[in-house]
């Protein structure tokens, strides 16, 4: 096999667009559907008001969120939601979560297995 270099693996460059330590929570409850900001501050357990602006910006650069305001209302209304193109991250984003369960699973056999044995 020739040797793979980082700009050339498609693996890669997947994982450097939803690589942060909140882009793969904040896309995970946005597979749901629409999110006000509020409601994904709350939804995700330890983000702060500026992460979770600056991961959301980032991904709005990628063209995976959609930012959408409505000014009609007395009080702004901002919502986020996965553009058409972040749709495209939904089967990914459900195998990755079956196989993140999987071996949760199998780590925690392995861990009573340990404890079992000894």
């Amino acid at each position: 096999m020739r040797k793979l270099t980082r700009s050339e693996c498609p693996v890669a460059t997947t994982v450097d667009v939803i690589r942060g330590k909140w882009k793969p929570l904040i896309l995970f409850a946005l597979r749901e559907g629409p999110q006000r900001f509020g409601a994904l501050l709350r939804a995700i357990d330890g983000a702060t008001q500026k992460v979770l602006t600056e991961q959301l910006r980032q991904l709005e650069r990628e063209e995976i969120v959609e930012r959408r305001v409505d000014d009609r209302a007395p009080l702004l209304k901002v919502e986020y939601s996965l553009s058409g193109h972040g749709q495209s991250l939904r089967p990914i984003l459900n195998a990755m979560c079956d196989w993140g369960l999987d071996h949760r699973s199998r780590s925690r056999r392995r861990l009573r297995a340990v404890a079992a044995s000894r």
